[in-house]
């Protein structure tokens, strides 16, 4: 469940910085990177650094600027801690997430990334996967246990990189017009991504990795940076595969950007809850970190409350993403896209207990907020058909998953298969977690356990026994053979593209398998519909 609580602010920490008592073991691994040497740590065979510091402070003069690189060191630093996460409101997570440890310390120092691998100079030339974290473009960060590279290095002989960048109003305020004598950049969240990217090109062989051969993935708002990412210009040649999961939100949210126009009105939306006027939006670049987290989150909290997204400025996002076209400028990069099949559990249920114990009347009320009267008709009876023992809470979580993400991942498909450049392979997790009597059925986050073969971190999230982990064998294993090939089949697990004629989807599960013409009648069904809004 999701819980706003109050702001606790840290204070800054440097990134990756000398410790007081610097690890002495002599077996300890040592990288040199471009701006200096880090110290990490080896466990189960698997060496990693956390910390490193891909980017300067983004405090000060650099607060809504482009990213800078970081000054260079001279001495060996201790790369043990995660970087501090960028500065935001907390949210309280517990429920299925109570497994999954959280940042407790924020910074605008938090340009920071985590490396996992099995070899250090040794010329192997190993796939890379680069994380994107979820929760939005607004909150959280790549430094949680679930998101622990260990295992995933470990099965595939792969390079796992996580990264923390700027978020919300930090990374996200588009003052282009609320505030120009700022000269703040356009999406500077995204830029510190791909600035990341240019710490991978530049310092991935120093850990094993092969600059050539660098995967982009990521969950829900990690989804979206990624379908964003390869539309950046920036970007072009960092990477070389994509996967985007829980990432296809509603065509209007991580498919297309906001205009300018929507990104001043949010910012000035963010200068109305700061108190400040409009004439001196400058203020915002210096008033203290705490007061601007605490503005971020009043104006969350009003009838106008702001979106921490992307904006198509023109030059960093010159368009889209993804609609109404496809960006030519990824268009040879494979990709996977997905969801789990009830994503709505946790993103509605959470949130809202009242939503398990619908009654019909419960059903049709909310229903009726989200389609025309003729529509919801037909949407009821279609999935009554389908599902006739499903109660009307489980009916209403699976039709609004289908509304918000499943036509999500099937436009953003059939984008990509249209370039007819590269490889597009569709999935939905249909295993259902036990966890409180199996109520959550298969909820938003549900594979983030799965695929980075966190089962044993995960227990709230998906419950004990061996199903899990034989479903974190069969998803991580197609995860990591994408990543090596741009082809996630396996010899146990064949998987075709995707094409709109024959809809080929892998559907993951205890056993999986790839269903032809999945969800064919649903497809068809909101065809023939006037878009509706998302459930959000």
């Amino acid at each position: 469940m999701l819980q706003r609580r109050s702001l606790i602010s840290a204070s800054a920490a440097a990134i990756a910085a000398p410790q007081a008592k610097a690890q002495t073991m002599t077996d300890a691994p040592v990288a040199a990177t471009r701006y200096g040497r880090v110290r990490g740590a080896t466990a189960e065979g698997v060496h990693s650094f956390k910390g490193i510091r891909y980017g300067a402070s983004t405090a000060g003069a650099n607060r809504f600027r482009a990213p800078q690189p970081p000054a260079p060191w001279g001495e060996t630093r201790d790369a043990l801690a995660f970087a501090p996460m960028s500065p935001q409101p907390i949210i309280s997570l517990g429920g299925l997430f109570a497994s999954w440890t959280f940042d407790k310390e924020m910074s605008e120092d938090c340009l920071g990334l985590n490396v996992w691998t099995r070899g250090l100079r040794d010329g192997a030339k190993r796939p890379v996967m680069v994380w994107f974290h979820g929760g939005d473009f607004s909150s959280l960060s790549g430094s949680r246990n679930v998101f622990d590279g260990t295992r995933l290095a470990l099965r595939g002989d792969v390079v796992v990189v996580t990264v923390n960048h700027r978020l919300n109003a930090f990374g996200y305020a588009y003052l282009t017009e609320a505030a120009p004598k700022l000269a703040a950049a356009a999406n500077p969240g995204m830029l510190d991504l791909v600035a990341a990217l240019q710490w991978v090109r530049d310092n991935i062989a120093e850990f094993g990795g092969d600059a050539g051969n660098v995967t982009i993935f990521g969950q829900s708002g990690g989804g979206g940076k990624v379908s964003t990412i390869m539309a950046m210009p920036a970007a072009a040649g960092l990477f070389h595969r994509a996967i985007v999961q829980s990432g296809s939100y509603a065509r209007n949210a991580h498919l297309q950007a906001m205009s300018p126009a929507e990104g001043t009105r949010h910012a000035r939306a963010l200068l109305a809850a700061l108190e400040i006027p409009a004439g001196e939006a400058e203020k915002l670049a210096e008033i203290p970190v705490d007061a601007l987290v605490a503005g971020i989150a009043k104006a969350g909290r009003g009838a106008d409350r702001p979106t921490w997204r992307p904006v198509a400025d023109g030059t960093a996002l010159p368009a889209g993403p993804w609609w109404p076209n496809p960006p030519a400028i990824s268009a040879e990069v494979p990709m996977m896209i997905g969801n789990t099949a009830t994503e709505m559990t946790m993103l509605i249920g959470g949130g809202d207990p009242a939503s398990f114990t619908l009654d019909e009347a419960g059903l049709r009320q909310r229903l009726a907020l989200r389609f025309k009267p003729e529509d919801a008709e037909k949407v009821l009876a279609h999935y009554r058909a389908a599902r006739p023992s499903a109660t009307p809470s489980e009916l209403f979580f699976t039709i609004a998953t289908a509304n918000s993400f499943q036509k999500g991942s099937w436009t953003q498909a059939a984008q990509k298969a249209s370039q007819h450049a590269a490889p597009v392979y569709l999935y939905e997790l249909d295993w259902k977690t036990p966890v409180d009597g199996g109520k959550w059925q298969s909820p938003h986050s549900l594979e983030l356990a799965l695929v980075f073969d966190n089962v044993a971190k995960s227990t709230s999230m998906v419950g004990t026994g061996p199903e899990p982990q034989r479903v974190a064998d069969q998803m991580s294993a197609a995860w990591l053979a994408f990543a090596r090939s741009g082809n996630p089949a396996t010899p146990a697990l064949p998987w075709p593209a995707w094409q709109p004629e024959t809809n080929a989807t892998m559907v993951f599960d205890v056993e999986s398998k790839v269903v032809n013409g999945f969800r064919d009648a649903e497809r068809a069904l909101y065809a023939g519909m006037s878009a509706p809004g998302a459930f959000d």
